[in-house]
């Protein structure tokens, strides 16, 4: 399950909340975070750490290092005495991507679909049943998806060319990949999802399955109650009323907006009155999006 959407919409948040409903469901559930990050990890209270780790109520997690993920390729295709020589440096590390554009997203999406496989490659645990990957944020997520197919057209024959088109295979298949956005209800992420969505379809035949939405504020007065408001003497509290008001309507018609144009089921999350999302929140929000669902 690929989760993308515009930075700083959530997009996380609704990784951890999804794995948290797929351990719910019965399923052996892993959140992957790409380029050493570790943001799901703390959003459900866990600590930035290496290697595969099960951070709560049987949900696993994991956080892939470039550099890593091109260590393990490399003992993987060559005796290992080789492959830590070449590695010794981190020299060596830049001149390998630099001399080969878009090489860590394809090792990093490969780790990915690793997780999912019936025998995986690497050792580890056993397979997952649901990867949730929360993939890097819009225009960065279409190189990322799209390195597979690249790769695959451009070596041809391989090692490499043959894991690039398995990867590519499975991102394609609707049955195996499913592909969530992620938005906040204002014009801008409405705006760059709707543009995500039709190039995820169009330039590389991705299905969207889900559009989540959040941070929704609730809609508190009646068009009647609204109108009292607007007539009623003019106060401080009046006025935080209306404000209040006047941006859930501007919600709600941005939310109008991606139902018309987006070829996905719509779900909305509350927003949170809260300092700072714990874990806590994360789980109930989860909770929310699975009776969605």
């Amino acid at each position: 399950m690929v989760v993308t959407g515009k930075g700083g919409v959530g997009k996380s948040t609704v990784a951890a909340a999804l794995g948290l409903a797929g351990v719910r469901a019965g399923r052996r559930t892993i959140v992957v975070e790409v380029s050493d990050r570790h943001d799901v990890a703390r959003a459900l209270g866990g600590s930035p750490s290496a290697g595969e780790e099960e951070l709560l109520d049987g949900l696993h997690h994991l956080s892939i290092d470039p550099r890593a993920a091109l260590e393990e390729y490399l003992r993987d295709q060559l005796a290992s005495r080789v492959a830590s020589d070449l590695m010794a440096s981190s020299r060596t590390f830049s001149y390998l991507t630099a001399a080969t554009p878009g090489l860590h997203e394809l090792l990093m999406i490969g780790k990915v679909w690793d997780l999912a496989q019936d025998e995986r490659r690497t050792p580890g645990p056993a397979h997952y049943d649901l990867v949730v990957l929360d993939a890097p944020s819009s225009g960065h997520a279409l190189a990322f998806l799209r390195s597979p197919r690249t790769f695959g057209a451009v070596a041809r024959v391989g090692p490499i060319a043959r894991q690039a088109r398995a990867i590519d295979a499975m991102l394609s298949d609707p049955a195996r990949t499913g592909v969530v956005l992620v938005a906040r209800p204002e014009e801008m992420p409405i705006n760059e999802t709707l543009d995500l969505g039709e190039a995820l379809q169009g330039d590389l035949g991705l299905r969207i399955d889900l559009a989540v939405v959040n941070a929704v504020l609730p809609n508190r007065f009646s068009a009647r109650e609204a109108r009292a408001l607007a007539a009623a003497p003019p106060s401080l509290e009046v006025g935080a009323a209306l404000a209040a008001h006047e941006r859930a309507r501007a919600q709600q018609a941005q939310l109008a907006r991606l139902r018309r144009h987006v070829a996905a089921a719509v779900v909305t999350l509350p927003f949170m009155f809260s300092p700072q999302l714990a874990a806590g929140d994360v789980k109930a929000l989860s909770v929310l999006l699975e009776r969605a669902l």
